[in-house]
């Protein structure tokens, strides 16, 4: 039931997305010559590694999923046995990955705005912060939520079910923001 009721809200979350993106096109279609200049301030390859470690963050989320199925919450080896590690391990990866995401959208924002890119210096300001912004809070929603399983399987005295559909669930929501960003980074960065 747990399971239903992540998918419906984060169709819900899907439509809020979408608003962001029509918004997106909307105001650029207004002013293609604001986009031409402020495009050309992105640094795309500075944006596409962060978005590689975003993405790779959910092969190791998904990784600690597929531990939690088995009821392994902890590593059952040394340290360095990757092949070993358990739930807590993969999220705790996972976690530092979004960790280092939102570090580098942090400073792409304070690099941006030394270029005078800003929310009230124009439309394009505006409907980029928002988009990004939303979806940089939304990956610190998640990170929260690793915190929350994790805190979980430190706690209990022994990994349950109900640990592991907690740790399902928030790997649906964890999928769906890197999801977005890919649409994000598409939109965003790369279409000219």
């Amino acid at each position: 039931m747990v399971a239903v009721g992540t998918i419906v809200w984060l169709s819900s979350e899907l439509m809020f997305f979408a608003a962001l993106f029509a918004a997106y096109f909307t105001i650029r279609a207004v002013s293609p010559e604001l986009w031409a200049q402020n495009t050309q301030l992105l640094n795309v390859p500075f944006s596409a590694a962060n978005t590689t470690i975003l993405v790779l963050s959910s092969v190791t989320c998904q990784l600690g999923v597929f531990q939690a199925e088995k009821g392994i919450a902890g590593r059952t080896g040394k340290l360095f046995q990757v092949r070993l590690w358990g739930l807590r391990e993969w999220f705790v990866l996972t976690y530092f990955m979004g960790a280092i995401f939102i570090a580098g959208q942090s400073f792409e924002y304070a690099e941006l705005i030394h270029e005078g890119v800003t929310i009230p210096a124009s439309s394009y300001g505006t409907v980029f912060y928002l988009a990004t912004g939303f979806h940089g809070i939304h990956v610190t929603g998640g990170l929260i939520a690793f915190l929350f399983v994790l805190g979980r399987t430190f706690v209990a005295k022994r990994f349950t079910h109900e640990q592991a559909v907690t740790a399902i669930v928030v790997s649906y929501y964890w999928h769906f923001v890197d999801v977005v960003w890919i649409g994000l980074f598409a939109t965003v960065y790369l279409i000219k």
